[in-house]
């Protein structure tokens, strides 16, 4: 194999016209996957390590085009490398190097390979590293969730439903919802991990190839569990990527919900929650405003990660087997879809730990909209022997009369509670009191306080 002279593709003793220089500026992948580098290099380096265990390529050709690609990643690393977009990607830009420094020798370092297998390697191997750092950047997320919801046990608020107050829970509690959803992110971030356990490296372009190659060694090499099993399908293959795509969506989903209530709480109109100076941003012509704008990145790159996942559906719906042009559009959008789910599990890092709830404004707002009628039917159930429907018709009265007495359900009297339903004792008052209310919420996932404690504790202790 000749060197690659003048920067010129290495199919240009085929093609013997340059190619348009319109899709030589748009084909060109360089400045997207040059972040592949490292995995790149990894996987060459296991490839020619197999090609000499194999006994494909010598010792002596073994060690020299090792050593020329450790080169490469020091001159990468250091920022000494030349990246050229008219060699294509990532991977031409490492071979014509290797080219530079060991000459001819660096021709065997492509045998029984192509770039359909090599480019999936790197970017499983990419995938791997980035889903295991997301995971962990989620464990510390879940930490913090867990710490402020042990600051606010006691601390009282009213649950909503369709944003109108429904039934007084723990602050803890609803924090606690968010470290489920993030759990649940975990989870199928860790399932991608499994779904990257085969090694794609050795298919070559489609079809396998006919050198005596070792797939199960450089499976053990880059710590693929296996090698895949069809060569068509390998190539083809952009599942993994989809997977991930998909639960940065949703990952983003859980997010930008808590990014909405937060915004809402933190409104004049709500006042529950208190957003440090860190995390607000002021106004250019109003100079008493602190705006909650970290909030609102996050909501609004949610719909970017959204964007990316439908484009790559739809890159794919269309494709027959095996390897396409079209493909290359996957590794911008993963890149584009990982930087924006790592930055915004830092900034909501950031938010919960620089903000503070409105304890007595969230105790008043509890106290509103009568949170606890629904316990008052139960009660009467329980206590008084009523089927459910008619103890609910019996509160909803008493709701009547409270909202058009203009009273809270607490400002009752026994007298006032006998009129609308006779059979009814002093024993009822206390029902209406915000803390019974949650206190009696002790089935198993409920909101009393007892429950909550539990909770902290199984969270804290799955988090050692």
């Amino acid at each position: 194999m000749a060197q690659n002279k003048n920067n010129k593709a290495i199919w240009n003793t085929r093609i013997k016209k340059d190619t348009s220089s319109i899709f030589k500026k748009v084909g060109s992948s360089i400045d997207v996957d040059k972040r592949l580098f490292k995995e790149d290099i990894q996987g060459s380096i296991a490839h020619v390590e197999m090609l000499f265990k194999q006994k494909i390529i010598s010792f002596k050709i073994k060690n020299k085009i090792i050593w020329g690609l450790n080169r490469i990643r020091n001159e990468i690393i250091k920022k000494k490398f030349n990246f050229n977009s008219n060699l294509e990607d990532i991977h031409m830009n490492i071979e014509n190097r290797l080219f530079e420094i060991i000459g001819d020798d660096a021709g065997y370092i492509h045998t029984a390979r192509s770039r359909n297998d090599q480019v999936i390697t790197d970017f499983k191997l990419w995938l791997r590293n980035s889903t295991s750092e997301i995971i962990k950047q989620l464990n510390e997320l879940i930490n913090i969730f867990v710490k402020n919801a042990e600051k606010n046990v006691k601390t009282i608020m009213p649950g909503f439903t369709h944003l109108k107050n429904a039934q007084p829970i723990s602050f803890a509690h609803y924090l606690l919802a968010y470290v489920e959803m993030f759990k649940r992110d975990k989870k199928r971030f860790k399932n991608n991990l499994e779904n990257l356990s085969e090694n794609p490296l050795g298919v070559a372009a489609l079809a396998g190839t006919s050198f005596n190659i070792d797939r199960k060694y450089t499976s053990k090499k880059l710590k693929f569990k296996n090698p895949t099993n069809n060569s068509i399908d390998t190539v083809s293959d952009r599942d993994f990527v989809l997977d991930f795509l998909y639960s940065v969506s949703v990952c983003s989903t859980h997010i930008s919900r808590l990014a909405e209530e937060f915004i809402i709480w933190n409104s004049d109109a709500f006042k529950l929650v208190n957003l440090h100076d860190k995390v607000v941003t002021g106004s250019s012509i109003m100079p008493q405003k602190k705006n909650p704008d970290p909030l609102e990145y996050l909501r609004g790159k949610t719909g970017i990660s959204f964007g990316n996942l439908f484009s790559m559906l739809t890159i794919l719906k269309g494709l027959p087997l095996s390897y396409f042009k079209d493909m290359q559009e996957d590794k911008e959008l993963v890149f584009n879809s990982f930087d924006q789910i790592k930055n915004s599990i830092l900034i909501l890092k950031e938010i919960l730990n620089n903000f503070t709830p409105n304890k007595k404004r969230m105790y008043e707002l509890a106290n509103i909209g009568y949170t606890t009628s629904t316990d008052v039917a139960d009660y009467i159930v329980k206590f008084y022997g009523f089927p459910f429907r008619k103890s609910y018709q019996i509160t909803s009265k008493i709701v009547n009369y409270v909202e058009r007495k203009k009273i809270k359900l607490n400002d009752l009297t026994l007298k006032e509670l006998k009129k609308i339903e006779p059979t009814l004792n002093e024993d009822i008052l206390k029902v209406f009191d915000l803390e019974n209310s949650i206190k009696s919420k002790k089935s198993y996932g409920g909101t009393s306080f007892e429950n909550v404690k539990k909770m902290i504790k199984k969270y804290k202790k799955e988090s050692e």
